[in-house]
């Protein structure tokens, strides 16, 4: 896969990236580096492999939700926050 200047710039275009023009040529020669690399790939036989979804043997471990008693109570916590609305903490938004 060839890729040539316009390629280079519209690439920068679509990322809103700013390329000066003295580096359009050196990152095509780096993507044409990173493409050839990528392509060796295509070589490996890959037939009988089977895909590897994880690297470590892990697995999830469950446990039943149960309530603990606690040792504070609403109105203790509530009187340690900063503001309070409706028996809430209030917090400041966050966009």
């Amino acid at each position: 896969m060839d890729i040539n200047r316009e390629d280079i710039k519209h690439l920068a275009d679509l990322s809103d990236f700013a390329l000066p023009e003295s580096e359009i040529d050196v990152l095509g020669r780096n993507l044409q580096d990173i493409i050839g690399y990528i392509s060796q790939l295509e070589e490996l036989d890959t037939d009988n492999i089977e895909p590897t979804y994880q690297v470590f043997e892990m697995e999830n471990v469950w446990r039943e939700d149960e309530i603990k008693s606690q040792d504070a109570s609403r109105e203790q916590l509530l009187a340690l926050t900063k503001e309070e609305k409706d028996h809430q903490i209030k917090v400041p938004k966050v966009l």
